[in-house]
């Protein structure tokens, strides 16, 4: 039977969050960030195991408590996102997963990402030719910008913004990696751009306003009023 997979790319150093340290490992509610990325994935019953990207090197003091037997840390970082998420899949395809399975990739900073969010994405997407990711639809007046100044509004009908999980076949993920590893994944922001690139569509699935990628200093606060609220 096919099986479920979490991959969280937690390389990065996030420094537009105005954090002394990498953002991931930022306290909020209690725990660093990441624990509660982690620890959210692993409600998720169908997820067989979680792989937690980290950099060549990674210092930081991970707490055993809290921890799930089921999810390990791999230290193949790379110095992008895409390139972390590559390196993540090759060391999943050499530890024997099935390349049929479905991967979803995770980003460490959406710490307040909920399991009933996550089902919905498996359940909409498990038979899907292609797979999806959680989004919602862009709900604001979008502008472009020059010099500092509005040059036009643009329609905001059919535009989403992306969130995660994404949810891929594991090989066909990596295929579309490898396809722009030599460009240095130039123009891949997330994974269903990738598979875009492979002229393929992800489906869009809709997520939650909550899932939110903290990024700003401000986010800190927010995802920890928010936490501290669901306890």
């Amino acid at each position: 039977m096919t099986s479920f997979h979490v991959l969280i790319p937690c390389a990065g150093i996030g420094s537009r969050a105005g954090t002394p340290q990498p953002k991931q490992y930022q306290r909020v509610a209690g725990q660093p960030m990441v624990m509660h990325t982690v620890q959210a994935l692993a409600a998720v019953p169908v997820l067989a195991s979680g792989w937690v990207v980290v950099s060549r090197g990674d210092a930081f003091a991970w707490p055993q408590l809290g921890w799930p037997a089921h999810f390990k840390r791999v230290a193949c970082g790379g110095s992008s996102r895409a390139q972390s998420v590559f390196n993540g899949l090759q060391a999943m395809l050499a530890a024997g997963l099935d390349p049929q399975d479905w991967v979803l990739v995770h980003d460490a900073a959406r710490c307040l990402v909920q399991s009933e969010a996550v089902m919905r994405l498996i359940d909409t997407c498990r038979d899907d030719a292609v797979g999806g990711l959680l989004a919602l639809p862009l709900p604001d007046t979008l502008k472009t910008e020059a010099a500092g100044r509005v040059q036009e509004t643009v329609s905001r009908e059919h535009k989403w913004l992306a969130q995660t999980p994404q949810m891929f076949r594991l090989q066909a993920l990596h295929d579309a990696l490898a396809a722009v590893a030599n460009t240095d994944f130039a123009g891949i922001t997330d994974e269903a751009s990738a598979m875009e690139r492979m002229g393929l569509r992800p489906r869009l699935v809709e997520g939650s306003v909550q899932n939110l990628k903290v990024t700003y200093p401000a986010d800190f606060a927010l995802a920890e009023a928010l936490l501290q609220s669901r306890t």
